[in-house]
């Protein structure tokens, strides 16, 4: 990297903890989920965002929209929802001068650069698989027509954990799509009365633009670039492959899994540590980017069987017992 270069990239990973701290100026606490969202954002995947009600989801990803001077939409999923609520649909419209009439696109919600999907689970397969096309090829057909969407662009998918009268579970090859599977958790007693405090009275607060589109372009080349080692990408392959009980070394493993995470996983850790040595104004990873992200990578990607339920054993379970055991 030219030393000009580096000086640009420098001045552009020196502009993210100021953007952490205007979406501090409206979430109180939830640093771990906004880092990764960031994360997913900077190694251009998308995530899905799990937490009960009322702890700001909506707003955080909001917030971030408004901080990095993006277009933002957001999508209620309900049960009676079609997918052309999101990709968009043809309309009949008339030339004025010719008379001739013609089909047009009106484009939906989905054209925006960050695209918040409220309560996934709570629509059909059908409507789900809608979004399939975009997160992976970052297009939509319709019509036989391919429609480039903006780029970057990034689908943060919510689920309420508590709810599921109602709701359709997100099948496996479609979880896989997300790079990050991030839990939210309650604020702490401090965090709580901040919230009561800052939130009922008559202030606002106004969010500064720290970056734009072409910034975070920019960045996510920069993450890739990021120097990781051999030993490293090693190690991931090994935790990776240590999930599936058919010739993982873990007895934990083979005890209370029933398939582990593909191949996909791998790429997605090795790209989400490059990412948060980048948030964490670092240009190479170190071991504790990969040891804290195996945990919203591979959760999603890890199935349990039915004896791990019983006895309220989780997939994050099985991810430390790995990382303790391969270190």
């Amino acid at each position: 990297m030219e030393t000009q270069e580096l000086t640009h990239y420098k001045a552009l990973v020196a502009k993210l903890p100021l953007l952490k701290k205007e979406i501090g100026k409206v979430i109180v606490g939830q640093e771990d989920a906004i880092n990764e969202i960031l994360i997913s954002l900077l190694a251009g995947g998308h995530c899905l965002l799990e937490g009960v009600p009322g702890l700001a989801k909506t707003l955080m990803v909001k917030t971030m929209s408004e901080a990095l001077h993006m277009s933002f939409k957001r999508v209620q999923f309900t049960p009676d929802l079609m997918p052309g609520d999101i990709v968009g649909t043809e309309i009949l419209e008339e030339d004025h001068d010719t008379g001739k009439k013609f089909f047009k696109f009106n484009q939906g919600p989905i054209f925006a650069n960050v695209v918040l999907a409220d309560e996934i689970n709570r629509t059909p397969p059908k409507t789900q698989a809608a979004l399939l096309e975009a997160m992976q090829e970052k297009s939509v057909t319709y019509a036989g027509t391919n429609y480039a969407l903006p780029n970057p662009f990034l689908i943060i998918a919510t689920q309420n954990p508590i709810e599921q009268s109602g709701t359709y579970p997100l099948p496996e090859a479609q979880l896989d799509r997300f790079l990050l599977y991030i839990k939210l958790s309650y604020p702490s007693e401090q965090e709580e009365l901040d919230v009561l405090k800052n939130t009922t009275g008559s202030k606002g607060v106004v969010i500064d633009r720290v970056l734009s589109d072409m910034d975070i372009i920019e960045l996510q080349k920069l993450t890739r670039q990021v120097h990781i080692s051999e030993d490293q990408i090693a190690f991931i392959n090994r935790l990776v492959r240590a999930t599936r009980p058919d010739g993982s070394p873990s007895d934990f493993v083979k005890q209370w899994c029933d398939w582990g995470a593909g191949p996909r996983a791998g790429q997605a850790l090795v790209l989400c540590a490059k990412a948060r040595a980048v948030l964490n104004e670092r240009f190479a990873v170190i071991p504790e980017d990969i040891h804290t992200l195996a945990f919203p990578i591979l959760r999603h990607r890890i199935s349990m069987n039915f004896r791990a339920e019983a006895e309220n054993i989780t997939s994050d379970n099985v991810i430390a017992d790995l990382i303790k055991t391969l270190k």
